[in-house]
C-alpha cells in the first residue's frame, strides 16, 4: 500500500496539488526534480514548509506503521520513539484500548463531531476524568472544553480567571521569578493583585526542570491570602508523565484551574480546563467548533482509564529514576553532557561545549548532532531548552525495562560518537554528522 501510493505520486509527475503553488512546493531548492519515494517526500516537505522549526528538517523519516515505542518509516526502518508526539501518546502508538475504543464509536454510528452537547461518550469522559483529579479539586470541580490548538486551554484559562476575578493581569513567573521568592509572582498593583497565576510544576519547554515542591507550596499560600486562582498547565505533564498522574500532585498542592491538552486525547487532540466551582461565571465558553470530537473524548476516556488502572505513573516514576541514574553516569564519562534533570518520564539531558567557546550556537551544534547520531542508531529523541541543546526523553508510559535498555544504549553509542568526533575533528560536530 505503501508502495502504491508513492507509485501515484510518481504517476503525477511529483506534483502533490493544481496550480503554480503546488508545482513550487514540489522542487527542491535547486530547482530541479525532486524524485519520488520517502526521500523525495521529505525533501517536497522541506521545500514548501515555512522556514519555522519542523520535525521534518531535524528528522528525516517518513512513519508508515506503528506500535507502542516503535515507528517503522517508508524504506523499513525500524526507529524507537522517545518523542512520543510531544508527549501526547501516553499509551504508545496505536495502543489496543485506544484503537478499540475509536472502533467502537465508528461502529455505532454516532456522530463524530458536535459542538457543545451532551453525549453518552463525552459523559463517559467527564467521570473518567473526575477519577483521576486530586481529591481537592475533584470534589468541587467543572470541565469546560475548548480547542484543541496549542495555545487554546491556556487562552481558555485566562480568560476564565479574568472573568472571575474581573481583573486583566495573568502571571507567568520568570526564569529568575522560579528561583526567587514565590510571593513576587503574585504582586499587587496599586492595590489590585493579578486575576491568577500560571505556573507548570515542571518546566516542558525549558528542558524540562521541575519547579520545587516547597516553592509551589508557598506559592499556593500567598495565591489563597491574596485570593488569586493558581491556574496548573498540565499540558506536557499531565496523565501519569511525570511519575504522578498530574505534576502539581507531588507538591501536594491543589490549584484552583488546571490546563489539560496532549495526552488526555490518548494521541487525538483533545483540550480541556478544569476549574473549582464558582470560577466559572456562566457565559459561553465560545464557539471552538472541535472540541466534541467524540473520537478524542472515547480514546482519551481508554487512556485515562489504563493509566489509572495499571498504575503507570508509578512505573513511570520507576523507569525515569533508572534512565536519570544511567544518564547521570553519563555526565561523568563524557565532557560534553552537562546538567540532567527531570521528573518520571520527562527527562532532559543538557549538553554544553566544554571549550566554552560561543557557548549557546556550540551548545546547539551538539544537540542537533547528538539527535542525527541518535537517529542513525534507530532513536528518536526530541531537543529543547532555550538553545536546543537538551536532549528530552519522552517515552511512553509502557516503555519495558529491556526497550529502556536499548534507549539508554543507543543514547550513550550516540553521545561517545559525538564526543569522539569533538575530539578528533574540532568543536564543529553538525559538519561532521551532517547527512
Amino acid at each position: 500500500m505503501v508502495e502504491s501510493a508513492y507509485e501515484a505520486i510518481a504517476a503525477a509527475g511529483g506534483r502533490t496539488g493544481p496550480g503554480r503553488a503546488g508545482t513550487e512546493c514540489e522542487r527542491a531548492e535547486s530547482g530541479g526534480s525532486v524524485g519520488a519515494g520517502p526521500a523525495g517526500l521529505v525533501r517536497r516537505r522541506q521545500a514548501c514548509e515555512s522556514a519555522t522549526r519542523t520535525y521534518t528538517r531535524a528528522l528525516p523519516v517518513v512513519p508508515v506503521r506503528a506500535r507502542g515505542l516503535t515507528i517503522e518509516d517508508a524504506d523499513g526502518r525500524r526507529y524507537l520513539d522517545c518523542s512520543s508526539g510531544a508527549g501526547s501518546l501516553a499509551l504508545g502508538h496505536n495502543h489496543p484500548v485506544v484503537l478499540e475504543a475509536i472502533r467502537a464509536v465508528l461502529d455505532s454510528g454516532a456522530p463524530l463531531q458536535v459542538t457543545g452537547l451532551t453525549t453518552p461518550v463525552e459523559d463517559a469522559f467527564v467521570a473518567e476524568l473526575l477519577r483521576t483529579l486530586p481529591p481537592g479539586l475533584a470534589d468541587h470541580a467543572r470541565v469546560r472544553f475548548c480547542g484543541p490548538g496549542g495555545t487554546d486551554p491556556v487562552a481558555t484559562a485566562v480568560a476564565l480567571v479574568r472573568a472571575a476575578t474581573g481583573r486583566a493581569r495573568v502571571v507567568t513567573p520568570t526564569d529568575a521569578q522560579y528561583a526567587a521568592d514565590p510571593a513576587v509572582c503574585c504582586p499587587v498593583d496599586a492595590g489590585e493583585p493579578p486575576a491568577g497565576v500560571l505556573v507548570e510544576a515542571v518546566r516542558g519547554e525549558a528542558g524540562p526542570r521541575p519547579v520545587p515542591g516547597t516553592w509551589l507550596r508557598g506559592l499556593r499560600r500567598v495565591t489563597e491570602q491574596r485570593s488569586v486562582p493558581l491556574v496548573a498547565d498540565e499540558t506536557e505533564t499531565g496523565v501519569g508523565r511525570t511519575g504522578a498522574f498530574w505534576a502539581v500532585e507531588h507538591s501536594g498542592v491543589t490549584p484552583d484551574v488546571l490546563v489539560l491538552s496532549r495526552a488526555i486525547g490518548g494521541s487525538l487532540p483533545l483540550a480541556a480546563v478544569v476549574h473549582r466551582v464558582g470560577l466559572d461565571d456562566g457565559r459561553a465558553a465560545g464557539a471552538a467548533a472541535f472540541r466534541g470530537n467524540q473520537l478524542a473524548l472515547a480514546a482519551g476516556a481508554a487512556t485515562l482509564a489504563h493509566v489509572r488502572a495499571h498504575r503507570l505513573a508509578e512505573h513511570a516514576a520507576v523507569v525515569g529514576a533508572r534512565i536519570l541514574a544511567r544518564l547521570r553516569g553519563l555526565a561523568g564519562e563524557f565532557a560534553c553532557v552537562g546538567a540532567v534533570r527531570g521528573r518520571g518520564l520527562m527527562i532532559g539531558m543538557e549538553l554544553t561545549a566544554p571549550d566554552g567557546g560561543a557557548a549557546a550556537g556550540a551548545a546547539r551544534e551538539l544537540g542537533a548532532a547528538v539527535q542525527r547520531e541518535c537517529l542513525r542508531r534507530g532513536l528518536i529523541v526530541d531537543l529543547a531548552g532555550p538553545a536546543g541543546n537538551v536532549v528530552r526523553l519522552l517515552p511512553p508510559l509502557i516503555v519495558t525495562e529491556e526497550q529502556t535498555s536499548a534507549v539508554l544504549d543507543r543514547l550513550a553509542d550516540a553521545v561517545q560518537a559525538v564526543e569522539r568526533g569533538r575530539r578528533d575533528h574540532g568543536p564543529s560536530p553538525g559538519a561532521r554528522t551532517a547527512r
